[in-house]
């Protein structure tokens, strides 16, 4: 038998989808052997299963291999499977629209951490080498009548195949369905292509009837003095991980000799950036928030309706369309940043504030300091050489090369970075408190998996991640005069709390008068 015969494009799908069933499903197989070991029952329905990924990837790929569309979408489903395999083995993350609209949102210095030579060799053996195959293989192409006729064989077939092995395990099923959704996540390339229609979906969806924003937030008229505060948003800060909260390693020195308000309960509105940051800057509380949102009015909208000065300084990706109305500045710009070298570090955003201060002689001032913090895997990049305190640390972007012991000093170390940086801010504060009601706010976007059950980074979906990457730390600091209760704030340390506070919370800090505004949601304003 030749190689490269004349082939059907029916075969061609059939031996790809068989190649993705049998070499970029490990992990996925590997938690459905985990909820049902080896027995003789046991193995014929996953057997079973493999047959129904196999004839669910048929029925997509009949949906669109066509004469001229066959090869170059069986290329690019193999490339594309190739690389979320990698990344579902590896980190066991899973890609659905939530993580590719924050893929989309990574710059590239970011992308640049994940790349390795694992990832090229799966790549290249387990995408391009069958590509080379699909590319070389003649085609038996038949009129198109027959053609068309074949593809709803084909189509029906898969799908009555499906039906019958269903019913056949049905006893399996039943159960795996209802129980153990989390599982069907990690099926490769079915979930992923479903994932990518549901994030393209939402660029043409159109937005659910909404009453229109109206931009009605004015000063309070009991606003007497200037507000200066810097709203600090986290990267990839765990809680557990600050020794405020607990944490046996003193990861907190410096906020610890400061009289700060520490939240100990805090959740986050997603488990990535795309997310949480412009659902933290919503009105809209985390049920009712979608990516559609992001465009509309927002915290930043409703400050700068009121003539308030607004700066965001982004050590991040992006300010993931929040920033619309503020002055932005990108500070891995080197123009802006002459401390960059390599690694911009995120107490660097505090140099040139000044300025920007002593410009604005009237009025009140919210500053927003977007930090990099411990954005993953290249922990260690993430602070200068001397706040290496937890040793040895990781010093790899290919976090399977390092220990746990190691990934988690290197995540340690840049939890300790972040709280000098923090500390930083809280001095730079310091000296305006004669002039202004001074505050700084800092609260994370996210957590992060650090290989705990085989996890690792962020971005599962919300309904099964776990809570290290939805548990955030909450931290305020406030100068002299900002006249409050302090007391009842510190009654309310260790209530439950949420990114769908900061809204209200920030415009309450501000005076700001608005018929968004929810008193009950304003951490200060609302009852112990």
């Amino acid at each position: 038998m030749q190689l490269f015969a004349r082939r059907s494009p029916l075969t061609l799908i059939l031996a790809a989808s068989l190649f993705m069933v049998l070499l970029h499903n490990f992990t996925f197989f590997q938690k459905v052997r985990e909820i049902y070991p080896f027995t003789p029952g046991n193995t014929t329905f996953m057997t079973s299963m493999a047959l129904i990924l196999l004839c669910l990837m048929v029925f997509l790929l009949s949906l669109t291999c066509f004469r001229y569309t066959l090869k170059p979408v069986l290329i690019a489903t193999l490339i594309s499977s190739s690389i979320t395999a990698y990344f579902i083995d590896k980190y066991g993350v899973v890609i659905d629209d939530t993580m590719l609209q924050n893929m989309a949102a990574t710059n590239t210095g970011e992308a640049a951490d994940l790349l390795s030579l694992k990832l090229f060799l799966y790549m290249g053996i387990l995408g391009l080498l069958p590509s080379v195959f699909i590319y070389k293989i003649p085609v038996d192409y038949k009129p198109f009548k027959t053609a068309v006729f074949a593809h709803f064989k084909t189509i029906f077939g898969a799908l009555l195949l499906i039906v019958l092995t269903v019913f056949g395990f049905s006893k399996y099923y039943a159960s795996f369905f209802r129980e153990h959704k989390p599982v069907r996540s990690y099926s490769n390339p079915v979930f992923f292509v479903y994932s990518a229609g549901k994030y393209l979906n939402s660029f043409i969806k159109v937005a659910k009837d909404r009453p229109a924003v109206v931009l009605d937030s004015i000063i309070s008229d009991k606003d007497v003095g200037r507000e200066l505060i810097i709203f600090v948003v986290g990267e990839t800060a765990r809680a557990d991980r600050f020794s405020l909260n607990g944490y046996e390693r003193e990861t907190n020195p410096r906020l610890s000799r400061e009289d700060i308000f520490n939240f100990t309960d805090v959740t986050s509105c997603g488990t990535s950036t795309a997310v949480s940051v412009p659902c933290m800057f919503s009105f809209l509380p985390k049920d009712e928030y979608n990516n559609e949102e992001k465009y509309r009015p927002n915290l930043i909208t409703l400050l700068d309706h009121t003539n308030i000065a607004l700066l965001w300084r982004d050590n991040n990706s992006n300010q993931q369309k929040v920033a619309r109305s503020a002055l932005y500045e990108d500070y891995h710009d080197p123009e802006l940043n002459t401390f960059c070298d390599g690694e911009c570090q995120d107490e660097d955003m505090l140099v040139g504030l000044d300025a920007f201060i002593a410009a604005k002689t009237e009025g009140d001032i919210f500053i927003v300091l977007h930090q990099m913090g411990n954005h993953g895997p290249a922990y260690y990049k993430r602070y200068p050489d001397r706040f290496e305190v937890f040793v040895p640390a990781c010093k790899s972007t290919q976090l399977d090369q390092c220990s746990l012991d190691e990934i988690n000093n290197a995540y340690d170390n840049a939890i300790l970075y972040t709280d000098h940086f923090l500390g930083e801010v809280i001095d730079f504060l310091k000296p305006y408190s004669d002039r202004f009601q001074t505050a700084m706010v800092y609260c994370s976007d996210h957590g992060e998996s650090l290989g705990e059950k085989g996890v690792y980074l962020h971005g599962l979906p919300y309904f099964m991640a776990p809570d290290t990457q939805t548990q955030v730390p909450l931290v305020m600091w406030f100068g002299p005069s900002f006249a409050f209760d302090r007391e009842n704030l510190r009654a309310k340390l260790a209530k439950s709390y949420s990114h769908d506070n900061i809204f209200h919370t920030i415009l309450g800090l501000m005076e700001v008068e608005t018929s968004l505004y929810d008193r009950s949601l304003d951490i200060l304003k609302s009852d112990p």
